[in-house]
């Protein structure tokens, strides 16, 4: 989430004014996160999520969003759920760009997870991955394998300024990760950005998931993988294998893994850190002019990277099997 587009007071009023959930009362900016413009909206009957849409989401995908979250909520997902104006529409415009209003959610995001909330966590994704089994629209990974070296050479000629040595690091690991890319694991919809900002927690109990913007079909494994990443590393760099273990746990509570996952499981760990490497350096070397955001670090996921380099098996996450 971030803040790239300034919306007026009138025309955010008259854009409310479409939706029977009465009248503006107040409505700030939020400044975490890096792809769309979100704004915290507090009407006469509650309190909702405005966001725009930008940058890599694009405007023919947004039925697969919003009508994904409207399916997961139907199957017991707690999620976000898009508002529809008086036309029946859960799509609008505001300030020149495609704009919707969705439910807020009751919890915290927690920045440094116990191996308990890890754990819930992944059970609370392969839920997601159980419940998004028949939906019906089919949205292919625009950040998969495919994308990657088209997005290295958006940032190739300047990643040395960033770190020395990225530009090499990077080429090899995209040279690596295309001839040992797995294919033919299990697939269905993923989330894609699971990071420990769009899980919601009360207590110790996952109570929602948000921000689908980047949720399409792909390998269900490479989910749990991104999750790996965000989740079970520590401020110093170090590898949590006891959070890891926790969420692989919780994941398979639901949703057993099959051997062919578990096999490739380190290379859909280097591919997930090699992926978000790759957006956070585009996005440090372009932020927009006088945009309320701060861009990612690309370096943590160089340095992660370092780590998933040396695991020989899945045993190094803590799945002993």
């Amino acid at each position: 989430m971030a803040v790239y587009t300034d919306v007026p007071e009138e025309a955010l009023v008259a854009f409310v004014e479409g939706y029977d959930i009465g009248a503006v009362l107040s409505f700030k900016g939020i400044a975490e996160g890096v792809e769309n413009t979100n704004y915290f909206l507090h009407t006469q009957a509650g309190s909702y999520i405005l966001t725009l849409y930008e940058k890599r989401v694009a405007e023919a995908d947004l039925p697969f969003f919003l009508g994904l979250m409207e399916h997961l909520s139907t199957r017991g997902i707690v999620c976000p759920l898009p508002v529809r104006d008086r036309r029946g529409e859960a799509l609008g415009r505001l300030a020149g760009r495609p704009a919707a209003i969705a439910t807020f959610l009751e919890g915290l995001s927690i920045r440094r997870p116990s191996a308990k909330r890890c754990g819930a966590l992944g059970e609370a994704l392969a839920r997601l991955h159980e419940a998004g089994r028949d939906f019906p629209i089919r949205r292919a990974n625009a950040l998969s394998l495919p994308a990657w070296r088209p997005l290295f050479a958006q940032a190739e000629a300047q990643a040395d300024t960033v770190a020395a040595g990225l530009a090499a690091r990077t080429r090899a690991e995209l040279d690596h990760l295309e001839r040992h890319w797995p294919a033919g694991l299990p697939d269905g919809v993923i989330h894609a950005d699971l990071f420990v900002d769009n899980v919601f927690f009360i207590g110790e109990a996952v109570s929602g998931l948000i921000d689908f913007y980047f949720a399409c079909n792909d390998q269900l494994a490479y989910d749990l993988a991104i999750c790996l990443n965000a989740w079970c590393f520590e401020p110093d760099g170090s590898f949590n294998v006891t959070k890891s273990r926790a969420l692989i746990a919780g994941y398979e509570r639901v949703r057993r893994l099959e051997p062919a996952e578990v096999a490739a499981l380190p290379t859909l760990c280097r591919g997930a850190a090699l992926r978000f490497l790759l957006t956070r350096l585009v996005d440090w070397l372009d932020v927009p002019p006088g945009a309320l955001v701060k861009p990612k670090d690309p370096l943590e996921y160089d340095r992660k990277l370092a780590l998933h380099r040396r695991a020989g098996s899945a045993a190094d996450y803590g799945l002993d099997r």
